[in-house]
């Protein structure tokens, strides 16, 4: 028994050196369940949304004052005509809009109900259908508050969804599954290929060749951004005539985020090889840090929006995140490339700055 306590005391002392056995063991499981205990929710919170009334109305004012006290909406603008609710749903900065009639009035409960509207972003159409659910809830309680009271009958409520009026759950996924694949292609398999290279050894046999290193190591991503450019156009062409799908904005300006993308996750894949010096180190950076966010922080499942504010400050460092966002404008919301410009410059400042540090950790572990 001796010996054996030994053998346990020795194996506790390995574990114990291993800085990411630790890692992996101890503190993982601690990451994991406070991500997906509070990032893995469905439920409706802080929506932003705007009413558009023609005239000051007090029932309205007392509807808004109702959405706004729960914690599922939060009103950001009041509109006057029908032609801004075009443009506040384009820019993105609103995802419903109540809009009242001109004849909805201090008498609204007449006999025959009182006419609004729910217009909603549809691109997402899972949140799009929470939105309406938890709006006209909070609408017919106030409904039926008012009507005891002796206002009438009720309101009648109308629903528009744009960008999605047949509520296709594949206008959903799609975006999303092409952040998901082109990560997995571009980030995970450069980071393998660069270190299986160093851990056969032919690593040190390239960097002597006459070719400068930054070279060599550009030429092994470049494989996977041919990869990835007809990973893109094969989903393109599935959703499309598979999925029914269409690109309804520019596929020139589609093409350009995704190109940006890819070598945003291709310098994402150099950075993991620069750093790991092992396969299996490759892959559970590539696993961990990469996929869980990619799935849990991107919108891509769940909404940013309902996530604590500092989940939502790390998820502004997730790529998936940005192209996501960008791929629901141009491709479902079919809008130019100048409303999706806030996420370009963002993948943009990614790439940049991937490659800067890539390149200064090559150069590092070189000399």
């Amino acid at each position: 028994m001796k010996q054996f306590g030994a053998f346990i005391k020795k194996e506790f002392y390995h574990i114990l050196r291993d800085r990411r056995t630790v890692l992996i063991v101890l503190v993982m499981p601690v990451v994991l369940i406070v991500l997906f205990g509070f990032a893995l929710s469905t439920e409706v919170r802080n929506v932003d949304i705007a009413i558009l009334t023609p005239e000051p109305d007090r029932t309205i004012e007392q509807i808004a004052d109702r959405l706004d006290a729960s914690e599922y909406f939060t009103v950001r603008q009041w509109l006057r005509t029908p032609d801004e609710i075009d443009r506040v749903m384009k820019s993105g900065e609103i995802q419903m809009v109540i809009a009242f009639g001109p004849h909805f009035s201090g008498n609204v409960l007449t006999p025959d109900g009182s006419q609004m509207q729910l217009v909603v972003d549809a691109s997402d159409s899972n949140m799009a259908q929470s939105y309406v659910s938890y709006a006209s809830g909070i609408i017919a309680d106030f409904s039926r508050e008012l009507a005891a009271t002796g206002g009438g009958q009720g309101i009648e409520t109308q629903v528009q969804f744009l960008y999605n009026p047949q509520m296709k759950s594949a206008y959903n996924f799609v975006p999303g599954i092409m952040g998901l694949i082109m990560m997995l292609i571009c980030a995970m398999m450069t980071s393998i290929s660069i270190v299986r290279e160093k851990e056969m050894g032919t690593m040190e046999v390239l960097l002597v060749s006459p070719v400068r290193p930054v070279y060599i190591v550009v030429s092994k991503m470049v494989p996977y951004f041919v990869l990835s450019c007809i990973n893109l156009l094969t989903i393109l062409l599935l959703s499309v005539f598979v999925l029914k799908v269409p690109v309804a904005g520019s596929l020139a300006a589609l093409g350009l985020v995704s190109l940006i993308y890819i070598i945003t996750n291709l310098s994402l894949g150099l950075l993991i090889s620069t750093m790991a010096q092992q396969q299996v180190i490759a892959l559970m950076f590539s696993g961990l840090l990469l996929m869980v966010p990619a799935i849990v922080l991107s919108g891509m499942v769940f909404p940013v929006e309902s996530m604590p504010p500092l989940l939502q400050a790390i998820s502004c460092i997730v790529p998936p995140r940005w192209y996501i966002s960008a791929v629901r404008k141009l491709m479902i919301q079919g809008l130019p490339l100048i409303y999706a410009w806030k996420e370009t410059v963002i993948l943009i400042s990614m790439a940049v700055v991937l490659i800067a540090a890539s390149l200064k950790l090559l150069n590092n572990r070189l000399e």
